[in-house]
């Protein structure tokens, strides 16, 4: 499955089979990013793990705190493995395990996720989410630089969705980096970048394309934004999501 997704069903799917690929190639740490901000993490998560017992992995589920640990086991019904909050300390992973999914660890467990990750040798760590390098709590000093460096960097990309204004940011694993600008009621793919682009890479794709046609803003030189698109057509389902 290609191309920009539609729903958030066929967004999961996406991110299920970049999974599949990802372990299939042996990478370590997987991140899986669904960047909608109306999204919550529990919902979405129940709608993935199963690529893990599709593997016949033997795995654990973590959440940030216990609590929310808690409450993934009760709206779950109590499956099979196990879901712990990422600090507990009688969850933690095991030699038999295979796997963990962590949902939506952020900034403040960065430290323990990292501590988790060296871990985690020989399992796959896959992060649903993660919110790992918010600017605001780690910083943009030195201790960050060393932190992307050290941690971050080792870290893959495997599935990443952000829609915008006129365009989507898309990377399915194992493929290239790529940019879609809405076009009618359809996308078009503008441009691939082997890592993920700059907003000022982005920004030179959209004045390539103003050139070509009438469908560009002329103040802005960027796509006008479209009545149908990923957002809109996602509205439904993110408001099912998070009620």
């Amino acid at each position: 499955m290609t191309g920009v997704p539609r729903n958030i069903d066929a967004a999961v799917e996406q991110a299920k089979e970049a999974t599949r690929a990802a372990i299939q190639a042996g990478v370590p740490r997987i991140l899986i990013e669904l960047n909608i901000p109306e999204l919550k993490g529990m919902p979405i998560a129940e709608q993935f793990y199963p690529v893990l017992q599709e593997l016949g992995f033997q795995f654990k589920v973590y959440f940030p705190d216990a609590g929310a640990a808690a409450l993934a086991r009760r709206d779950w019904e109590e499956p099979e493995f196990s879901i712990r909050g990422i600090n507990e300390v009688k969850g933690q992973l095991e030699p038999d395990d295979d796997a963990c999914l962590i949902v939506e660890p952020s900034s403040v467990e960065v430290g323990t996720v990292e501590a988790f990750c060296n871990a985690a040798t020989g399992k796959y760590v896959v992060m649903l989410n993660p919110k790992l390098e918010d600017i605001a709590i780690v910083g943009i000093g030195y201790a960050a630089r060393q932190l992307r460096e050290r941690f971050l960097s080792t870290l893959e990309s495997c599935y990443y969705l952000q829609p915008q204004e006129g365009y989507t940011l898309l990377r399915i694993y194992p493929g290239s980096w790529q940019v879609w600008g809405e076009v009618d009621d359809d996308y078009e793919l503008l441009g691939e970048f082997p890592t993920k682009p700059s907003g000022e890479a982005i920004a030179a794709l959209f004045a390539e394309d103003a050139t070509e046609g009438d469908s560009s803003d002329p103040e802005t030189n960027r796509p006008r934004p479209q009545k149908r698109g990923l957002l809109s057509e996602l509205g439904q389902f993110i408001r099912a999501l998070t009620q």
